[in-house]
């Protein structure tokens, strides 16, 4: 590994090209970020008292192992957020020179718009990807592209390269910013050059030191750089666009989070511990330790195999009804530490080791066994080493029998709860402030029901008064010895 002071508009000179790879997370600065660096800018540039002002670090791997003179291009790992926050700022300034008058358009040496864009945006003289000094991954690429040649910026894109260069324009246009503060801000822009060696240098412990202080990385981010970083450029792309990008999209949005879960259940399943969330990162490098006979593409490949089957089971895209309905009441029931029990269970339905008949049996047992030791008030902390140790108790042959039969014999705190003891229970607790109670409540008014009646405008509201002060008759109740119900819950439990 080399490591050197260097200005920072001297390294884009000299590069024929920096690349993103495509398993980097996108472009991520916010105005803070550029509204930091702007301030910075433009306090170095304005002061003759300040030489030089330190940005942070660029650190680069060669798709093979050589240095920066040989025109191929250098793989970016750690600093892509501050080289493409200055490349916005280059080119947002280029543009605003071109509309100046000819003679204020290179208000400091080396400033003017052509040759902005031709020592530190692009390779004049080149065509097509090779043109660009910076390519970005993903999304972002189609933005940084039109904000380098000064294209109309496309309308539809999401991505913060588009709204980050029109934050530098509207700077850059303010009457009150002194133009060549910023061209001088620019100019004393310093980093520490990183080079690292493939095959030499390990640039996953550089990413992870480099990543130790500033915006915080997720748990995926550290797995994703982990799994494909020291990967050929050609099998980085088959891994990330065959398994790992149909995972990010899987789980973008809402369901982020829930990645980060998903892995703990996959590592639970797999090495029979169960890691803490945010020790996630570190336990699957421990495990893919393991796996090194069979290769870190075989992790991959079943990682994103995994992830496909949690995907249809927590976040709803079962296609088959008769699963689907069950896997929606144990994500009511909020049982995430059924996870490694229920993936062990779906990859053999997927294979076609279990029917989807008898999956669902397994689920109904699942579900009536969380539930009844809700309503009986059995403490929850042992569930999740209860199905992380199921899972290996299964025996194939006898597939059903063996789940059931398991679920009979545990006893003590682990135990299923009998008829009596349910029945008991149901009767004697407060279902009121149950955090369960809607879903006993559904199950309640579609268990006449042939067709699933919709309750999404429903609300629970007081059946009772609740003045502790009243006297109040018993009420009525009905049903048979074993599922005595209020007959006042049967009318107004529910209202729409």
């Amino acid at each position: 590994m080399k490591a050197v002071d260097a200005n920072l508009l001297e390294l884009l000179k000299k590069a024929t090209q920096f690349v993103v790879p495509i398993y980097q997370r996108v472009y991520s600065w916010g105005f803070p970020e550029c509204e930091q660096l702007w301030k910075d800018i433009i306090r170095a540039g304005a002061s003759d008292a300040i030489g030089a002002h330190f940005t942070g670090s660029i650190v680069y791997v060669e798709k093979d192992q050589g240095n920066i003179a040989q025109a191929e291009p250098a793989l970016i790992i750690d600093g892509q957020q501050r080289m493409t926050t200055l490349t916005m700022l280059l080119a947002a300034l280029a543009a605003h020179l071109d509309g100046l008058p000819e003679g204020a358009r290179e208000p400091v040496e080396g400033f003017a718009p052509r040759k902005i864009r031709g020592l530190w945006l692009t390779n004049e003289y080149e065509e097509g990807e090779k043109f660009f000094k910076l390519i970005l991954s993903q999304s972002d690429r189609d933005a940084l592209k039109a904000v380098v040649r000064n294209d109309p910026l496309p309308e539809d894109s999401t991505s913060r390269v588009v709204s980050n260069f029109q934050f530098f324009a509207s700077r850059l246009k303010d009457p009150a910013t002194d133009i060549v503060a910023v061209c001088r801000g620019i100019s004393k822009l310093v980093v520490v050059d990183v080079h690292l060696a493939r095959g030499v240098d390990n640039p996953q412990l550089v990413f992870e030191a480099m990543n130790s202080t500033g915006k915080k990385l997720s748990q995926a981010d550290l797995i994703r750089n982990f799994v494909l970083m020291d990967l050929e450029p050609s099998q980085q792309t088959r891994l990330y666009e065959g398994y790992w990008y149909p995972m990010e999209q899987a789980f973008k949005g809402a369901n982020e989070r829930r990645f980060d879960e998903f892995v703990r259940h996959f590592l639970t399943l797999r090495t029979g511990t169960i890691p803490r969330l945010e020790d996630i990162y570190d336990a699957f490098k421990d495990y893919t330790d393991t796996q090194a006979a069979a290769g870190i593409s075989q992790v991959v490949v079943d990682l994103g195999r995994s992830a496909r089957h949690f995907v249809a089971m927590a976040l709803e895209k079962e296609t088959n009804p008769r699963l689907a309905t069950r896997f929606i009441e144990i994500e009511q029931l909020k049982a995430t530490v059924t996870y490694p029990f229920l993936l062990r269970l779906y990859d053999d339905y997927a294979a076609g080791r279990l029917s989807d008949k008898d999956f669902a049996r397994i689920l109904d047992a699942v579900i009536a066994y969380l539930f009844r030791r809700a309503i009986c008030r059995i403490p929850t902390n042992s569930l999740n080493t209860t199905f992380a140790t199921l899972a290996s108790q299964v025996d194939p042959a006898r597939y059903v029998e063996s789940v059931l039969g398991r679920f009979l014999v545990m006893d003590s705190y682990k135990r299923f709860p009998d008829d009596e003891e349910f029945g008991k229970y149901l009767r004697e607790e407060d279902l009121y402030h149950l955090k369960r109670a809607p879903y006993f409540l559904v199950k309640m008014e579609n268990d006449f029901h042939k067709e699933p009646i919709s309750v999404g405008d429903y609300t629970i509201e007081h059946v009772l008064p609740q003045n502790d002060k009243l006297s109040l008759k018993r009420p009525e109740f009905v049903g048979d010895s074993r599922y005595l119900i209020p007959t006042s819950w049967l009318r107004s439990a529910w209202t729409a």
